[in-house]
């Protein structure tokens, strides 16, 4: 199964609701879950790769110079522009860098976004993470948001350790190692489990429960 729709996601909050009851007074507190879903390809990776490690306002302004300056915003293109341009972007170095990698991996056919939709995600997640300054954190985002899978639950991520923490009453914060043993319990269907946590944390925190990647 693929999350394309907001009737998948509501068939798999439904199927995750009897896999572990608990679940719905997380749901009942966190109102509709959103989609959240995003075409697949170079731009919604970029716009991951772009948002890692940066506030949600920084992201956005660096996100409008990219493509202002990356436009079209291809892979060619990006190697085309060259490093003076991709300083007026406000990339970091190391993003910069990153860009260069995937750009190459892509021209050359070293990876194929479009077969990531198919591939097991121990296997997308690889061919993922074999590109340098691409970690676990924006691959799971990418395959989860992009990709449409279902079962993928980005355990580094600073929202949903929160989120988490807050909804079973731990005394602080687990560890993206913890919090990925907690969520194997909400398997197969850990990535409609992420979108509820998401909800949930922006629900009682009053914020927009962006992912946030943690830097522990």
């Amino acid at each position: 199964m693929r999350i394309d729709t907001i009737e998948d996601v509501e068939t798999g909050l439904e199927a995750l609701l009897q896999l572990d009851p608990r679940l719905q007074v997380i749901r009942d507190y966190a109102g509709q879950l959103p989609l959240r879903r995003n075409p697949a390809g170079f731009e919604s990776l970029a716009s991951i790769i772009v948002g890692q490690q940066v506030s949600i306002a920084s992201a956005a302004a660096i996100w409008a110079r990219f493509k202002q300056h990356i436009n079209p915003l291809t892979p060619e293109n990006y190697l085309e522009q060259g490093a003076e341009v991709w300083k007026l972007t406000g990339l970091s170095r190391p993003k910069q860098k990153t860009f260069q990698h995937l750009s190459a991996a892509l021209i050359e056919g070293q990876l194929d976004l479009p077969s990531l939709t198919t591939m097991p995600v121990d296997d997308a997640m690889a061919q993922l993470t074999a590109i340098h300054g691409i970690g676990p954190w924006t691959a799971e985002v990418y395959l989860l948001f992009a990709e449409g899978h279902v079962d993928i639950f980005p355990s580094g991520d600073v929202a949903l350790q929160e989120a988490v923490a807050r909804a079973f009453g731990f005394d602080s914060r687990p560890s993206a190692k913890e919090l990925s043993l907690l969520a194997k319990d909400w398997s197969p269907w850990r990535g409609i489990a992420a979108r509820l946590f998401w909800a949930y944390y922006a629900a009682s925190r009053g914020k927009e429960a962006a992912p946030v990647m943690s830097v522990m």
